[in-house]
């Protein structure tokens, strides 16, 4: 069971209580329907604050600026979700997006946004299939390898836009995999929940 005295935003989070409020609503909804439909891993919901919700806070604070943020793959809305929350304090004039082919997990995704009030776009169709987006920010978390995840972003990111994806242990090597069908800037950064993970901030996609 998760209690609401468990979670503690990190200091550079800087929210008000109000949307800490939505943040524990919100992982509410999440175990709930879980435990139906499979959002994130049974394993990792005991540790869903710092595995989940504090790991979508970094993403945001990334991306903190764009006017349209897509969040492909979004599951069970992680990171676009969060996104969505954080905005609606932080980035009030921010669209977000959140594109999941699953419709059980789209139906939740849309029933979660009404419920907290936050304004979200649900597409429940597969990513390559969507129209482009034209996104300021395009993210992804646990979706797919770098070189996979550079072919959407190149779809769905507006010329200027930015990737953000998180990456585990295998980062390096999905860097070296994705340079051999793309060439791109990139900045690496180290995630504030798991030192063997990795923030990849990703722009100028172009396929060689």
């Amino acid at each position: 069971m998760i209690n609401d005295h468990e979670f503690t935003l990190p200091d550079n989070a800087n929210v008000s209580r109000e949307t800490e409020a939505l943040l524990v609503q919100y992982v509410a909804m999440l175990v709930k329907w879980n435990a139906a439909i499979n959002l994130v891993s049974h394993a990792s919901i005991k540790e869903v604050w710092t595995r989940h919700i504090v790991d979508s806070i970094q993403v945001f604070n990334f991306g903190h600026m764009a006017k349209h943020w897509v969040d492909l793959g979004t599951g069970g809305g992680l990171p676009g979700l969060v996104v969505a929350i954080l905005a609606q304090q932080l980035a009030p004039e921010m669209h977000i997006t959140l594109v999941e082919s699953d419709q059980r997990k789209a139906a939740f995704l849309r029933q979660a946004s009404q419920m907290l009030g936050v304004r979200t776009h649900v597409i429940a169709d597969r990513i390559e299939a969507v129209p482009p987006l034209g996104a300021d920010i395009v993210s992804a978390r646990a979706l797919a390898s770098l070189s996979v995840l550079c072919g959407f972003a190149k779809r769905h990111l507006a010329r200027d836009g930015l990737a953000i994806f998180l990456k585990g242990k295998s980062a390096a090597t999905e860097i070296s995999e994705a340079q051999a069908n793309w060439q791109f800037l990139l900045e690496s950064h180290s995630s504030v929940t798991d030192a063997s993970a990795t923030v990849l901030l990703v722009r100028n996609i172009v396929h060689v």
